[in-house]
């Protein structure tokens, strides 16, 4: 079934959780209390990690050009992108109605980006054409993770070429690596920086997918953005453990 999505700039109080009940007082606290603490767990991190960047230069002219853009990441490299980028650019980004959404809005938000509620899973039609209009009419930047929000690990999924059809907008791979990190064992093998840790960030050449691309056109697309998401995870990775760029 489709569901409503709505953009948000700020957290309400006794925002609901999925089907709209209003969060209970204690829900609403344990919220507030996971964000204080995940953001001020996330800037001590940041704060020691050691950055650097491949390709900005590229990525700066499309910023230049004032165009809509799609942002794209693995899943499992994800954590750090909203310390070093979120009051950068006025970036969108998708987060559930649920208990776990309502966190991942909130700390999303404390760090500068913009949520806009719905589910790429339940609705998912819904929550994309969302996106394509605030590309479309705002000429907004939103970030996408290809292959959530629950696999197969590294695996692009077609939402993201779709999205880039419909918002007519080009993807720009992410790649995020660091010479150490705690890789946990769930799903997307995600990948926590050790403090102190040498971290690298690629920005990917901007994939377009035209606005009449039919089925093959797009697996096509969704090919080329997974192997490009590869190439620049192999290239953080790879920048991150020898600190010097190609």
């Amino acid at each position: 079934m489709a569901i409503r999505l709505r953009p948000e700039t700020a957290p309400r109080p006794g925002a609901g959780v999925a089907g709209g009940r209003p969060l209970r007082p204690g829900e609403r606290l344990a919220v507030a209390l996971g964000v204080a603490a995940a953001g001020a767990g996330l800037r001590l991190l940041g704060a020691t990690l050691r950055l650097t960047e491949a390709n900005r230069d590229g990525i700066e002219r499309l910023w230049a050009g004032g165009g809509p853009l799609i942002y794209a990441a693995w899943h499992g490299r994800m954590l750090m992108f909203p310390y070093f980028y979120g009051r950068l650019r006025p970036v969108h980004v998708l987060a559930s109605r649920s208990r776990d959404g309502e966190l991942v809005s909130r700390l999303a938000q404390a760090f500068g980006f913009r949520v806009v509620r719905g589910s790429s899973s339940r609705g998912g039609p819904a929550a994309l054409h969302a996106l394509a209009r605030l590309l479309r009419a705002e000429r907004a930047e939103v970030a996408i993770v290809p292959d959530g929000p629950r696999g197969p690990r590294e695996v692009a999924q077609p939402g993201a070429v779709l999205l880039a059809k419909l918002g007519r907008a080009p993807i720009v791979p992410l790649g995020f690596g660091a010479s150490r990190a705690t890789v946990l064992d769930t799903w997307d093998r995600f990948r926590i920086p050790r403090p102190f840790a040498r971290v690298a960030v690629v920005f990917g050449e901007p994939l377009a997918v035209p606005a009449d691309a039919d089925r093959d056109a797009l697996e096509a697309a969704r090919r080329r953005l997974e192997a490009a998401l590869d190439a620049v995870s192999r290239e953080a990775d790879r920048l991150a453990a020898s600190g010097t760029p190609r």
